[in-house]
């Protein structure tokens, strides 16, 4: 008994959901004309129009036709809906809108791609009704030098937009008819979209030449006071017979109305008889500016206009067409847009792999290159040791001789004329320049050999003073100003003093060499300023020239055999920076214009600083 009871529970619910299910399902055009129309409930139904003049005044036009057809269709309401061509296309695809009122021109786009069914033609509300009331009409100013199509060539024109009918591709049709070709026929083509009034507007205010406008346009204009008649001319004047409106092209079936096929087959009856039964002098086709509505109109010169210019049957945009395939095939479309996805991202990650790959090997080929150039400058080093060792071996014996002849020849002349005798200050000079020419020899041996120094303490002004003496030749050879500004405090260092005399002779030969290139204007002086100051504890000296400038990176210039001149070894800044080093300061160039207070902002600027307090006393 208890299992009967759970059995017959479980039939109910599910026949239950089955119920819920069917109830919740549209419902067929079959099923609406098997059940009776008393049973259905209302339908809401939206149906869309093109918006030529604005919004306000479509829904003014249509609403009374929408409020028509509520009336005379069983278990249906109706609301119009202003929309443009494209705004038209994407709510049809997505269900929004269920029937539309459009031209001919845009039906037959819509329906290669859409379901949709032609239910009626509208009959225009002059021209004794016809039912062939879409055209162009193409307008110039009335002063325009412009008379013909011909004449239109090469010039500015407006149009609402380029999947109108009645507008553009009437007119684009017309001009291929005449045999010119539409390619880049106009100067410039700008389509504004709705309403239509800005079109004449344009023309009006010289912005274009000639303006497309659909059939009866300028006239409605001019009806309701917006334009004067007087002021425009029209273009290829073709009207029929017992038409008000002037028109350019030939005429097409007028706008129609159309209805998706999800709509029941019932309701697409109702609306067609509905449509059919309308008089001229009903207040829906009085206000819609129409007499009536009659049977579908053939397509015929449609077709054979779009064929002639070539036109797709879907002109809409890509997404939109995609979209709609999407929406048509949604099991496909979907596989394939995962597809597509997965390969996007696995095409990404092997891009990133690819390029992590490419950056781990470009960086290892350039520590390679690194390590190459170090083994080679090791190799340079080691050659240039060997060889500076035998040539300081070699010079020793020189220099001890011009060292004992200059002493020598001092002694004579101490004896035989005295020690103010110019000969003896020669000598003297002589053996004091042999002398520190013997320290060098030694100290760039012990350089080479990696002995250390000897350490002395030594005057920095004084040592300073020495190196501007040897060099005042160069100086006035060059045309150098040299200028000094030195703090009046005594500074003592204790270190190598014959290294340290050496990186400033290495420095000022770099300025002397670096204003020497450069070619200075008339009135223009080459310049060398050499400031001595303490700062914050530290022997600060400043070495400026207004030369050349740098050429390279501060770091380049301290690496051996890195030079940029063509005679250069690339070894004095690299011994530079190793004599500062022992002294526990550094040496940086840089150029004049980032100093903070720079003499002349060209040239170049050298910093070496060194702490006082790690000297000894």
């Amino acid at each position: 008994m208890r299992i009967e009871t759970l059995l017959i529970g479980a039939l109910s619910l599910i026949l239950a959901g089955y119920l819920t299910q069917a109830s919740a399902q549209p419902v067929t055009p079959d099923a609406d004309i098997e059940k009776p129309i008393t049973t259905q409930t209302e339908v809401h139904y939206r149906v869309a129009v093109l918006a030529n003049y604005g919004v306000a005044k479509s829904i003014e036009r249509w609403q009374p036709l929408m409020d028509y057809l509520s009336q005379n269709v069983a278990n249906a309401s109706f609301e119009v809906v202003p929309l443009d061509f494209n705004n038209m296309n994407q709510k049809l695809i997505s269900g929004d809108i269920q029937f539309v009122v459009t031209n001919p021109g845009h039906y037959f786009n819509m329906s290669g791609d859409y379901p949709i069914s032609w239910l009626a033609t509208m009959k225009s509300n002059q021209h004794n009704g016809s039912t062939f009331a879409i055209g162009a009409t193409i307008i110039v100013r009335k002063d325009s030098h412009l008379f013909s199509v011909e004449d239109l060539a090469g010039h500015s024109v407006v149009a609402s937009d380029p999947n109108a009918l009645g507008g553009y591709q009437a007119a684009i049709g017309l001009i291929h008819s005449m045999d010119y070709s539409i390619n880049n026929f106009f100067s410039k083509v700008t389509f504004l979209g709705f309403p239509l009034e800005p079109l004449i507007y344009q023309v009006r205010d010289g912005t274009a030449d000639i303006a497309i406008t659909p059939f009866c346009t300028l006239e409605q204009m001019v009806a309701e006071g917006y334009i004067k008649a007087s002021d425009y001319r029209v273009i290829n004047d073709v009207t029929p017979a017992d038409y008000e409106c002037a028109v350019s092209t030939p005429l097409y079936p007028n706008w129609s109305f159309a209805s998706s096929d999800a709509v029941p087959l019932m309701v697409r009856t109702g609306i067609t008889r509905a449509l059919l039964s309308i008089s001229m002098d009903d207040p829906a086709s009085i206000i819609g500016q129409n007499r009536g509505w009659a049977a579908p109109i053939s397509q015929f010169q449609v077709v054979k206009l779009f064929n002639d210019l070539n036109l797709n049957a879907d002109d809409s945009p890509v997404h939109l067409q995609v979209l709609q395939w999407i929406k048509l095939n949604q099991k496909w479309g979907f596989s394939l847009l995962g597809l597509f996805v997965i390969a996007t991202i696995y095409h990404l990650w092997l891009e990133y792999k690819f390029r992590q790959k490419s950056e781990f090997l470009i960086n290892t080929e350039r520590q390679l290159k690194n390590k190459a150039l170090q083994l080679e400058r090791m190799q340079s080093a080691a050659i240039l040791g060997e060889i500076g060792a035998g040539l300081a071996h070699e010079l020793n014996q020189p220099i001890a001789a011009i060292t004992q002849y200059s002493e020598g020849g001092m002694i004579e002349q101490a004896k035989n004329i005295g020690t103010n005798s110019v000969q003896y200050q020669l000598l003297e000079k002589i053996h004091q320049q042999s002398m520190r020419a013997g320290e060098i020899v030694h100290r760039i041996r012990e350089l080479l050999q990696r002995k250390g120094t000897a350490s002395t303490e030594f005057d920095v002004q004084e040592q300073l003073m020495i190196c501007l003496d040897l060099l005042e030749h160069e100086f006035e050879k060059e045309k150098i100003n040299i200028k000094t500004q030195l703090t009046t405090t005594e500074i003592k260092l204790h270190g190598d003093k014959v290294g340290f005399c050496q990186v400033l002779i290495n420095v000022l030969k770099n300025a002397i060499d670096a204003v020497s290139e450069k070619e200075f204007p008339l009135h223009s002086r080459k310049r060398i300023l050499i400031d001595l100051h303490i700062v914050e504890q530290s022997l600060q000296l400043k070495i400026y020239d207004n030369g050349i400038g740098l050429t390279c990176a501060n770091d380049d210039f301290k690496t051996s055999f890195f030079s940029t001149k063509a005679n250069g070894l690339g070894l004095g800044l690299a011994i530079c920076s190793d004599v500062i080093a022992l002294l526990g300061g550094q040496i940086n160039l840089s150029k004049c214009k980032d100093d903070p207070s720079p003499p002349w902002r060209y040239g170049c600027r050298v910093l070496i600083v060194i702490p006082l307090n790690a000297m000894p006393d």
